[in-house]
């Protein structure tokens, strides 16, 4: 719904990076392009819609096709093979592989079966086994309805139109999505803590996957926001990663659906956070991308910022704290200089942040931790 196509809950911190995860296998590291050209992969919603185009075809022409063929939104065509078929009285179901391209995404392979059913009231969706149900307002979908997103359930109920007008037949279809093991790929997304349960959700707004995709990942951050206000929070939190996210999580008992994969995008959380505020923010993180943070980057990424030593050393020697101007990490001068350098940090960091939401009404603190979830630093 919220998360990528559907992007896993990163490994971000020390504690994760023993493997990536994210609906895919994904780490902030991994949002660099690699050398050389991506595949582009197909949503788990253009894959449902041409599983229900096939489905139609063997219900009411009495075949189910070899390959399908449906038009995305942007206008681009792909061909969609069969890897399941099935029938019975009055209904039908056909199944296609997910194939994500180049994009690390957990739901890649997995098996979006759709069964088709005359029933009255026109287009009709129900979550079968391995797709969710959403169960907190703030998602696009009510609380009570299966997670298909808008854009998918848009694309279906217009083949059923297609279909039904080709074949002489009553748009009134009801339309069960399913997915094999649903439900063990969904522990490993967001959906859990967006209260979306028993399985994935079945997304996308344009029908492609875009490789190594910043956009979805900064996209799960709204929604998360929108999940935390539409439950009242007053109160959220972003972090970096697993580490500093479960310090602060424990530091002010913070409930998971507080708790924002903020990841390196700080960015693009405090602009979402501009214009929909909430009354208290904590954001949280190692001393390396926390200075980032402080230096005034909005994405954190190594990539894409880098923290200014010379800046560091001369914060440091105007607080009377040892001299950081030889280290070559933040930790090394964190190392050197102690905790009196990441109250530094945690109160630039602060400030940066507090200028960002300035006149929302936004209150900011900022937890400092190391790679133990220690805590070296705050400011409130």
């Amino acid at each position: 719904m919220a998360h990528p196509e559907a992007r896993e809950k990163p490994r971000r911190d020390t504690a994760r990076r023993i493997g990536v995860t994210r609906h895919d296998a994904y780490s902030p590291a991994m949002t660099r392009k690699p050398d050389g050209d991506l595949r582009r992969g197909w949503t788990t919603g253009a894959c449902a819609t041409a599983a229900v185009k096939a489905a139609l075809e063997m219900l009411w022409g009495g075949a189910f096709p070899e390959t399908v063929t449906i038009a995305l939104p942007r206008g681009e065509r792909p061909v969609f093979a069969l890897a399941h078929r099935d029938a019975g009285p009055g209904w039908a179901e056909a199944g296609i592989t997910k194939d994500a391209g180049d994009d690390p995404d957990v739901t890649h392979g997995a098996l979006i079966v759709a069964r088709v059913e005359p029933a009255p009231g026109g287009v009709t969706f129900r979550a079968g086994p391995g797709v969710g149900t959403v169960t907190r307002p703030g998602l696009p979908i009510a609380p009570g309805e299966p997670a298909i997103n808008p854009v998918p359930r848009q694309m279906m109920a217009g083949i059923v139109e297609e279909v039904s007008a080709r074949h002489g037949r009553a748009p009134d279809v009801r339309i069960t999505i399913s997915v094999p093991g649903g439900a063990a790929l969904a522990a490993r997304t967001w959906n859990p803590r967006l209260g979306i349960e028993g399985g994935i959700s079945i997304l996308g707004t344009t029908g492609v996957v875009r490789p190594f995709s910043c956009a979805a990942w900064i996209a799960s951050i709204h929604r998360g926001i929108d999940v935390a206000r539409a439950a009242g929070l007053g109160h959220v939190a972003g972090c970096t990663g697993a580490v500093s996210e479960a310090t602060v999580q424990a530091l002010h008992r913070l409930p998971d659906h507080a708790m924002l994969d903020m990841g390196d995008f700080a960015g693009g959380m405090l602009k979402y956070l501009r214009r929909h505020p909430v009354a208290r923010l904590t954001v949280g993180g190692g001393i390396g991308k926390m200075t980032k943070l402080a230096q005034g980057a909005r994405d954190l990424h190594s990539g894409r910022s880098q923290v200014d030593f010379a800046r560091l050393a001369e914060w440091a020697a105007a607080a009377g704290l040892a001299d950081v101007s030889g280290a070559n990490t933040a930790l090394e001068a964190l190392e050197i200089a102690g905790d009196g350098l990441a109250r530094l940090v945690a109160e630039h960091a602060r400030d940066e942040v507090a200028k960002d939401l300035a006149g929302t009404g936004t209150e900011v603190d900022v937890v400092v931790t190391d790679r133990a979830g220690r805590i070296r630093a705050r400011a409130t």
